[in-house]
């Protein structure tokens, strides 16, 4: 398992976010996956998601980060 941020966080995605991810420069992936990283330590309605499938809150909170971005 990867320890990078931006690498968890895009594996997080789904894939048509993922492409676009990839695309961007290396300075706004590490802005988003440092927004996603502090969406899932500060949600805490993601947490009983969290216990049942750690990767479905991740994924989760990769999609709220990327909504937000398309705004």
């Amino acid at each position: 398992m990867s320890f990078d941020a931006v690498d968890r966080f895009l594996t997080a995605l789904d894939p048509d976010h993922r492409g676009t991810v990839e695309g961007l420069p290396r300075d706004e992936q590490e802005r988003l996956a440092a927004a996603w990283e502090e969406e899932l330590e500060r949600d805490t309605d993601i947490d009983t998601l969290d216990e049942l499938s750690p990767p479905a809150a991740e994924s989760e909170v990769a999609r709220r980060v990327m909504e937000r971005r398309s705004r």
